[in-house]
């Protein structure tokens, strides 16, 4: 599978790297996404199968449409577009093109995040009832971040759109799709400067709060911030009718009445993000050889879906309903 990027940023980082340590799997470009004429060269190229688009999500719309008019399978990063306009275009722009399409929820394949999904879904904890999860990190705060499209609301910036899609679609993956939304988006560092110095005033949000239930009637609240002081290891509590399931950074546990047990442990890769892309970009590998999406596999339909959730967040903040 030939493999071509735009982006380069995670894109270059991270997904080239994951896609090139693949057997079976070659990178032959990565190019930037603000050069059109470099991205439009790439998507007429005829020796690539897939097209990563990994552009600022105000760029999306536009990369995908250009890599399926080339007659490429595409991956494309969260979040999907900017609103659940441009996503459901993006997944009827590919389904009708025949191509394959997947979105860059690489969490599905993190190994202590799956070992929660297989815990859950094997019942280990019974009927699932309550999920809290809670994300705090500095990462936009110590050292400061400067301006950019994340701090951009029009641009599709935003910490809940940025990290929040991810944890949205676990949940949706996990426990059933999203049925009830509410929630707060907040900015606490609101002017940040540019790389030249220049102030600009921050129009997204750099943490939320969340309450979701799911059509399962499990419900779900989620406390996330980009600009905390310091770095917490990610959280996650599953109560469920027999135990409680707990995942803390690297690390899962159940509690049950009959004692503790821990399901999964291991050390931090150095580079934390690269382990789980590398393991979607193998299942990515044999689906655009097999020409077959497995059910498990997060696709244009799994994009839209969470652009749904994240627009009613949004819808309920200006409504406070």
């Amino acid at each position: 599978m030939r493999v071509a990027v735009i982006g380069r940023g995670f894109g270059e980082r991270v997904v080239a790297p994951a896609f090139q340590g693949v057997d079976g799997s070659e990178v032959v470009d990565v190019v930037s996404p603000r050069d059109p004429a470099a991205v439009d060269s790439l998507c007429r190229r005829t020796d690539v199968d897939l097209i990563a688009v990994h552009s600022p999500p105000f760029l999306h719309l536009e990369h995908v449409r250009r890599a399926v008019e080339g007659g490429h399978h595409v991956l494309c990063d969260k979040p999907f577009g900017r609103s659940a306009a441009e996503a459901a275009e993006m997944r009827d722009v590919a389904k009708a093109a025949g191509v394959l399409h997947f979105v860059n929820f690489e969490y599905r394949y993190d190994a202590a995040r799956r070992c929660v999904f297989d815990a859950v879904i094997g019942g280990a904890v019974g009927e699932p009832e309550h999920v809290a999860l809670t994300m705090l990190m500095s990462v936009s705060r110590s050292p400061l971040r400067p301006y950019g499209w994340l701090f951009d609301a029009a641009a599709g910036g935003g910490w809940l759109r940025a990290m929040g899609s991810h944890q949205i679609d676990f949940t949706r993956w996990t426990f059933g799709e999203i049925v009830e939304v509410a929630g707060q988006l907040r900015t606490a560092v609101t002017e940040r400067p540019d790389a030249a110095g220049t102030l600009h005033r921050c129009t997204a949000d750099d943490g939320f709060a969340l309450t979701l239930r799911s059509e399962r009637r499990v419900s779900i609240v989620m406390d996330a911030s980009s600009a905390a002081p310091m770095n917490r290891p990610l959280s996650m509590v599953v109560v469920g009718s027999d135990g409680v399931l707990e995942e803390l950074g690297n690390r899962v546990v159940i509690r049950t009445p009959d004692g503790d047990r821990e399901l999964f442990s291991e050390q931090p890769s150095p580079n934390p993000l690269l382990p789980a892309m590398r393991r979607y970009a193998e299942a990515i590998r044999d689906a655009v050889r097999e020409r077959q999406v497995p059910a498990d596999m997060p696709t244009f339909d799994d994009g839209l879906a969470c652009a749904i959730v994240m627009d009613r967040v949004a819808s309920s903040e200006e409504s406070g309903q």
